[in-house]
């Protein structure tokens, strides 16, 4: 087995923050189960990943509840969830032990947040020698708040200021970061050959 798909962060912590009514691509559980379908098809090993924040009482706290895969999606019996605290998969998981002892040397990555987790993710995994797909399509992320915006603005409040970065333009500059030089960004439709 040498190709994986990470999952990383489809989970419900993201649609109980009031921020996920700014998300770009809200049917991302769709798109992530298509890749699912694809890669268990074709033998690949696919490795869930979920962020949790323990102690904090925000949606990525454990003891809410929300720190789950979204309700859509079901990691099978033989596939890893691990559970991260930081912003790439690799640092505070045995990702890397997963991948080596599989034989993987090509992954394929999706999920939540497009510029922050994923794109962390990519990069790191580039840098360990990977070969790295960045599923476009098959992420999400919001609106991101200029960094002089006043701290706990509503939801409102940031798609009113001028100074917000959308969430187009945010997917848009992930694309021109990571494409040629840390991975290969593609559609699912491209990955699976629809």
């Amino acid at each position: 087995m040498t190709n994986a798909l990470v999952v990383i962060d489809v989970q419900e912590s993201f649609r109980a923050r009031p921020l996920w009514a700014t998300t770009d691509n809200p049917d991302v559980a769709k798109k992530v189960g298509q890749l699912v379908d694809a890669a268990r098809a074709a033998g690949d090993r696919v490795i869930w990943v979920v962020h949790a924040e323990p102690g904090t009482g925000n949606t990525f706290d454990p003891a809410s509840g929300h720190v789950r895969v979204m309700d859509e999606l079901s990691p099978a019996e033989d596939e890893p969830l691990l559970t991260k605290t930081v912003h790439n998969a690799f640092t505070t998981t045995n990702l890397q032990h997963l991948l080596t002892v599989a034989g993987v040397r090509s992954i394929t990555v999706c999920g939540l947040r497009t510029e922050q987790c994923v794109e962390t993710t990519a990069r790191f995994a580039s840098d360990l020698g990977y070969e790295v797909t960045f599923a476009i399509d098959a992420t999400a992320t919001n609106p991101i708040p200029h960094p002089d915006a006043p701290a706990g603005q509503t939801v409102e409040e940031l798609l009113a200021d001028p100074r917000t970065l959308s969430a187009a333009d945010v997917a848009a500059r992930t694309v021109y970061a990571l494409s040629g030089r840390f991975a290969t960004v593609k559609t699912v439709a491209e990955i699976i050959g629809d």
